[in-house]
């Protein structure tokens, strides 16, 4: 498939203010009322929308994760235990035990034990080597560390925007959704990734986890993954291993590593060999720079990028085929394209989408955080932890 195109930190401070509302109470009275009218107008009820969420935005503001500088530069066992070093140990072990135990087959974990040497040889460097050195700080095996990293590789149900303004800005958006949330909203961080003396690039992600789901190059691109479930996900993820296909998140850092800029970055996500399938989405820094890409294991299924000269200013994507309907049972989608039609492109700004990607269900019990991004302006890359009271 031929692909055309026409085309961290913010202060990080832990807030200081008042204690985050559950946004959900006043979501539900403005869909009630305000998106059942849209036929009589969004221009005229956006305003009420964004002076709403001004409003929510000054008044409340959820927790920003610690945020950690990882060397580059450093030998890869060494690069995350500065990490692991500000965190309880026992408390991680808890939490990786929790986790293993909920989502690893105990047929999968027979396997690893058995392949843990061959699979480490085949999978790209420099990820093993980073996750050996996390596993002797922790005291585990490196099958039980290989796996964590693999468990998180599924069932993470999120939202992804990418949008453009009116003055041809590009913003990035998104919910990262997952079932233990409970343990691994205390376990998130923002992670800057430093070579030679400059940050590389910025992501968030878990402690014990050295992909990213969620990432920025500074003045180049922003990218995000969503999970694309096409069941027997252990099985085809075992055999894929074996063939050198990349973890999703593996190939986010390494694109945000290596890629040079916006095309070359949706061409290495789009091309690449992977485990499962995923929908990775992509913002860039100039006018029309956004697409979400859809991908099975062995390449793209579809490219949809943005065209805002036709209308279509934002694309929205959760964890389904944007060209099929979202089922009933888990519609984020609608809630989501209603929020970011009332907020209106004039409107758009990092803070209005944060604020669309707080609606009722787009923001959700499984919510861990929110990360909203521009690559322009990496300075104001944004993360906030949800759901901790």
């Amino acid at each position: 498939m031929k692909v055309e195109f026409g085309f961290c930190s913010l202060a990080q401070e832990a807030s200081a203010g008042p204690q985050w509302c559950d946004i959900r109470q006043i979501t539900e009275p403005l869909q009630a009322s305000h998106f059942a009218h849209k036929e009589n107008g969004d221009e005229l009820l956006a305003p009420v929308f964004v002076l709403l969420w001004a409003g929510v935005w000054a008044a409340a503001s959820p927790p920003a994760p610690p945020l950690f500088n990882v060397s580059l530069d450093a030998a890869p066992e060494l690069r995350w235990l500065p990490v692991l070093r500000r965190f309880d140990l026992d408390a991680l072990r808890t939490a990786m035990a929790h986790i293993l135990g909920n989502k690893v087959p105990r047929w999968v974990h027979a396997l690893m034990g058995k392949a843990v040497g061959e699979l480490a040889r085949l999978l790209p460097p420099p990820f093993t080597d980073e996750i050996r050195g996390m596993c002797q700080v922790l005291d585990y095996s490196l099958a039980d560390c290989l796996l964590l990293n693999l468990a998180y590789e599924s069932t993470a149900f999120c939202t992804s925007i990418v949008a453009q303004d009116s003055r041809g800005h590009i913003y990035h958006g998104r919910n990262l959704d997952y079932p233990f949330e409970n343990f691994l909203n205390k376990l998130t961080v923002d992670v800057q990734f430093i070579k030679n003396g400059k940050v590389a690039f910025t992501g968030t992600t878990f402690v014990g986890y050295v992909g990213l789901w969620t990432g920025q190059s500074p003045y180049k691109f922003t990218v995000s993954g969503d999970e694309r479930d096409k069941g027997w996900w252990w099985e085809n993820v075992i055999a894929a291993l074996f063939q050198r296909h990349y973890p999703i998140s593996w190939l986010i850092r390494t694109t945000l590593s290596e890629s040079e800029n916006f095309e070359a970055a949706v061409y290495k996500l789009a091309k690449t060999p992977l485990i499962a399938d995923v929908y990775y989405i992509v913002g860039g820094t100039s006018p029309r720079e956004g697409v979400v890409i859809t991908r099975n294991r062995n390449g793209p299924a579809d490219i949809w990028p943005l065209d805002p000269l036709n209308g279509a200013w934002f694309r929205v994507e959760t964890n389904y085929d944007h060209w099929k309907p979202a089922p009933k049972k888990d519609d984020r989608r609608t809630p989501a394209i209603k929020a970011l039609n009332a907020t209106g492109q004039a409107n758009l700004s990092l803070e209005t989408l944060f604020q669309v990607l707080s609606v009722f269900p787009v923001y959700n019990n499984y919510t861990v955080y929110t990360t909203v991004m521009t690559a322009a302006s990496p300075e104001k890359y944004m993360t906030r932890i949800r759901n901790l009271g």
